[in-house]
């Protein structure tokens, strides 16, 4: 009768627990659903992991817009700069097995480097404190140029700033993080990744940086025109360089392993792990990111991640024993990925939950409207019940999204709420006079622009803008 009894209790227990989960899968499902709707999201997958069990997978709309095949375990998304966790990894197997150090100068590995570079170590690749010159921001660097001419040509350049002192989120620092796992492993980056992190998954994942480049089951970019509200496929060409730095395409049951392995510390040992987690030590004491990974803060709750090309995310969470995955194809408003990793976390453990990211995403979620007309209302009602939250990067990203989709009129009135919101704030001002110059409303836009240099004695673009509104107004 005991016996009976028992095998009663935990059959209920176990019958609560399934419940519990099954309506948490739906409030999930409805969630992403709604956001799909949302951000017009044409395909998408979503896969969570919790207690090393998938509590979440699941596959939405289409793989592309030209015919209907549908997203499914063998569609292979495009993660771009999420490829660089798996390129971390990479670097901190090597550090764990003793062929690598963090204090290792970049020289040690690769030859002819310019004078400046000299004193720039593996540590600040990682931490994006190189301070080295960004690959993508010179035009006659081509992709299929060597790493030696590259290098050679980016030598020309003077150093963005000194070596450590701040974050600056930089392409050059994976191609030398690229080069160096390749000249200790004796392996191409590609083959190395597959062998040490992806052995059960190798047919599961591709790394091209050639978007145009045909390769079956996977899914590239969209991007979406604002003046013919239409999408169009990405065809940028960033050639095999860019490999580890946005080059992966990978299945989400692929990805999910992964992380298990992750998790499990199949791939890292729990110390390095810890040590790849700490926060990097910059000069400025402003900056806060750890060697390759982006750190959150949710609730006194720490966790670890990156996103890539506004249509990727990952997210492990140590302490709760949970990470998020979330891939798509594309969006047509404001880049969701966060707010969308944020919303999942928060129903599966109300510890998570955060009220900040949830008001954000309902602000950017009215402005993106069609003249918004409820979205100043929204934006004050959360300011109402929270005084001390502050909004002006977002609400200036707003303004500018807007802008971008031939929205001027709303994106003025945006930037005047941010700089009705914050009246000290150089940079809400010079938004707003960028807004009216758009408008082409060249005297408010000059107002602006000064008022923005009596606030930021700094901003040398406001400098350069009054210059360009005067002599616009000199024509006219």
């Amino acid at each position: 009768m005991k016996q009976i009894i028992l095998t009663a209790f935990f059959l209920n227990i176990s019958g609560m627990a399934f419940s519990q989960q099954t309506e948490q899968s739906k409030l999930i499902d409805n969630y992403v659903k709604e956001a799909i709707t949302t951000n017009k999201i044409p395909g998408l997958a979503i896969g969570i992991i919790k207690d090393d069990k998938i509590i979440f997978q699941q596959y939405y709309g289409t793989e592309n817009l030209e015919d209907p095949k549908k997203v499914s375990s063998t569609s292979m998304f495009r993660v771009y700069s999420t490829s660089k966790l798996i390129s971390s990894v990479g670097v901190f197997q090597l550090i764990e097995k003793g062929k690598l150090s963090l204090e290792d100068k970049v020289s040690k590995y690769v030859e002819n480097l310019p004078k400046e570079w000299q004193n720039v170590k593996v540590k600040n690749l990682l931490s994006h404190s190189s301070g080295i010159p960004n690959v993508i921001d010179f035009n006659d660097i081509l992709p299929g140029d060597s790493n030696a001419k590259v290098i050679d040509r980016l030598s020309k350049e003077k150093m963005d700033f000194e070596t450590g002192n701040e974050f600056r989120y930089n392409q050059t620092n994976y191609l030398l993080l690229t080069m160096i796992i390749e000249k200790i492993s004796g392996q191409t980056f590609e083959d190395f990744i597959i062998k040490n992190q992806f052995p059960d998954s190798k047919n599961e994942l591709v790394f091209s940086s050639n978007s145009i480049e045909k390769i079956p089951n996977r899914i590239v970019k969209y991007n979406y025109n604002s003046t013919t509200q239409k999408y169009e496929k990405s065809t940028a060409i960033d050639g095999v360089r860019a490999h580890s730095g946005n080059g992966l395409a990978i299945t989400l049951p692929a990805f999910l392993k992964w992380s298990s392995h992750l998790s499990k510390n199949d791939l890292l040992q729990q110390k390095t792990r810890e040590m790849m987690w700490k926060p990097f030590d910059f000069s400025n004491k402003k900056s806060d990111f750890a060697y390759g990974w982006e750190i959150t803060k949710t609730n006194n709750s720490l966790s670890y991640g990156f996103s890539g090309g506004n249509v990727s995310a990952y997210r492990i969470f140590p302490d709760k024993n949970m990470s998020i995955i979330l891939m798509y194809n594309g969006y047509n408003f404001f880049p969701p990925q966060y707010n969308i990793v944020n919303h999942i976390a928060g129903i599966i453990d109300p510890d998570l939950i955060n009220p900040y990211s949830l008001a954000e995403e309902s602000i950017i979620t009215e402005f993106s409207k069609k003249d918004n007309p409820n979205a100043e209302k929204n934006y004050y009602s959360f300011k109402a019940k929270n005084p001390t939250w502050d909004f002006e990067s977002t609400l200036n990203n707003i303004g500018y999204i807007l802008m971008r989709n031939s929205r001027i009129d709303e994106a003025v009135k945006v930037f005047e709420l941010n700089v009705k919101e914050h009246p000290q704030s150089g940079g809400a001002f010079d938004s707003l006079g960028e807004g009216y110059l758009s408008a082409k409303n060249y005297k408010l836009a000059l107002e602006n622009y000064k008022k923005s240099i009596e606030l930021d004695p700094q901003n040398t673009n406001g400098v350069n803008m009054i210059n360009k509104i005067q002599d616009l107004m000199k024509k006219n």
